[in-house]
């Protein structure tokens, strides 16, 4: 027995000896890629289901208001970021192209920098003198009235609005990529509004999704999905064509505080074609309402003017946009309010839009935190008017005025834009333009110089009349009928 005994507990030391002699291959959870159930319908719905039981437990408790920004750019994120900084609302901020490149000529006035609390990094040039160009290719440079520390910023809008968007997801909006399909408004004064959407981020075949939202700022452009869904109207529309073009250094320095206009009935029939300085190239552009369809024509001639200066480049992108000409005639409906492009805030003759849309954009967001007071009640839709249509208004429809103005007067015939120009050697008229553009208030008027100018502008026209050539006619007829 005693030799039994022995035998049995040697073989049971022994047995851990020969399992680690010869282990077996350990399997742990590391060997398993996780997978990503977040991005699966079923992970969605059983969310949605969650949700939707924790909201009827706890149905008497009050819950948290919600505002939607659809729309990514200046606008959708200042409005945004305002929003989301009061701790009882819920923001979203609905984008369908994070990485989007908005065509545009990027030119923020000096004030936007301070005002908006914009890092350097993202202006690419620091622009001080302007160079102004004649149908008849008579130059004019601008820019000696500036001071030292003046200037306009160029920026690259895919930098400068993926910035100001990721600032508002820090500040506790909740970005959705996805594109807004349609918007179904509320039927009672309580209702929610239902956003249809389908997100990008999960390919062509994602599912329709919703979200249900107290009210909707409206900041997704030209092609409002949200103007729609308020029944806002029409606005004529111009087309921005732009190609980014990548010049030698030696070229690139020619423009490393310089921009330049071009005028003409070759380069736009109401407008102006541009070079801009980017951070390593050039934005080269035009646009027009009148003869849409000829927008490559003009655009060709707009690099034909440039000439040698931008020879020999590399075109790295092309860019087409509509851009807004004036107001829609409905801006708010109820809960749902438009910003910047979508509700037509470009100003006419210089084409300005990114410093209006994130103002309003954030005068938008203001307003809705202060109606909701604190996400306590739903706003009504005279309080958002007394606190975002109308003081935007009294501060900004003087300038959409004169500059509407000026640009049916100057742009409308090659007599007109050579005195245009003429009439840009005025340290006067560079003053009071630049003064206006850069800090955005309309310049106490001088009369001694104001008289001056009447007399300049008439004996302008008149060179004007007697140097320029006649602009060439077009016609398309078919397109004519669809301005306003």
């Amino acid at each position: 027995c005693c030799v039994t005994a022995s035998a049995l507990v040697a073989t049971r030391r022994a047995l851990p000896t020969a399992r680690r002699a010869a282990p077996a291959a350990a399997v742990t959870m590391r060997d398993f890629k996780k997978p990503n159930v977040e991005n699966t319908v079923p992970y969605r719905e059983a969310t949605a289901l969650s949700e939707r039981f924790q909201y009827e437990l706890y149905a008497g408790a009050p819950k948290k208001k919600r505002v939607a920004v659809i729309g990514g750019g200046p606008s959708g994120a200042c409005a945004a970021e305002i929003c989301a900084q009061e701790p009882n609302i819920e923001t979203y901020i609905i984008e369908r192209k994070f990485d989007n490149a908005k065509p545009c000529g990027g030119a923020i006035p000096l004030c936007m920098v301070d005002e908006f609390d914009l890092p350097a990094d993202i202006i690419d040039r620091k622009v001080r003198k302007m160079k102004m160009i004649s149908p008849s290719n008579v130059e004019v440079d601008i820019g000696s009235t500036l001071k030292d520390d003046e200037y306009i910023g160029m920026c690259r809008r895919e930098v400068m609005d993926g910035y100001l968007r990721d600032r508002a997801v820090e500040f506790g909006a909740q970005p959705i990529n996805a594109l807004v399909t349609s918007i179904d408004c509320p039927t009672g004064a309580d209702d929610r509004y239902t956003i249809h959407y389908s997100r990008n981020d999960l390919g062509r075949k994602a599912p329709e999704e919703t979200l249900d939202v107290d009210v909707i700022i409206g900041a997704d452009g030209a092609n409002s999905r949200v103007a729609k869904a308020i029944d806002a109207g029409e606005y004529n529309f111009a087309i921005a064509f732009q190609e980014r073009i990548k010049i030698d250094d030696e070229k690139m320095a020619f423009y490393d505080e310089l921009a330049e206009m071009y005028v003409g009935d070759d380069v736009s029939p109401d407008f102006y074609g541009w070079v801009f300085p980017k951070y390593d190239h050039v934005g080269v552009g035009t646009g027009t309402v009148l003869n849409r369809p000829g927008i490559k024509m003009y655009q060709d001639a707009i690099r034909e003017r440039a000439g040698e200066k931008i020879a020999g480049g590399k075109v790295i992108k092309v860019e087409a946009h509509p851009i807004p000409e004036h107001y829609r005639p409905r801006r708010l409906k109820d809960r749902a309010m438009l910003v910047g492009d979508a509700a037509g805030y470009v100003t006419k003759c210089s084409g300005e839009g990114i410093y209006f849309a994130a103002k309003s954009g954030r005068m938008a967001g203001e307003a809705v935190v202060k109606a909701m007071a604190g996400g306590t009640k739903l706003p009504t839709e005279a309080e958002l008017d007394d606190l975002y249509i109308k003081p935007y208004d009294k501060l900004y429809y003087p300038t959409y005025t004169v500059l509407d103005i000026l640009q049916k007067v100057f742009y409308t015939n090659n007599a007109a834009r050579e005195a245009f120009v003429d009439m840009c050697r005025s340290e006067y008229v560079q003053d009071v333009t630049f003064q206006s553009y850069l800090y955005k208030r309309l310049v106490t008027p001088n009369p001694v110089e104001d008289i001056k100018l009447l007399f300049g502008t008439v004996g302008s026209l008149l060179r004007g009349r007697a140097i320029a050539t006649p602009d060439k006619p077009f016609s398309n007829p078919v397109e004519s009928l669809k301005r306003l």
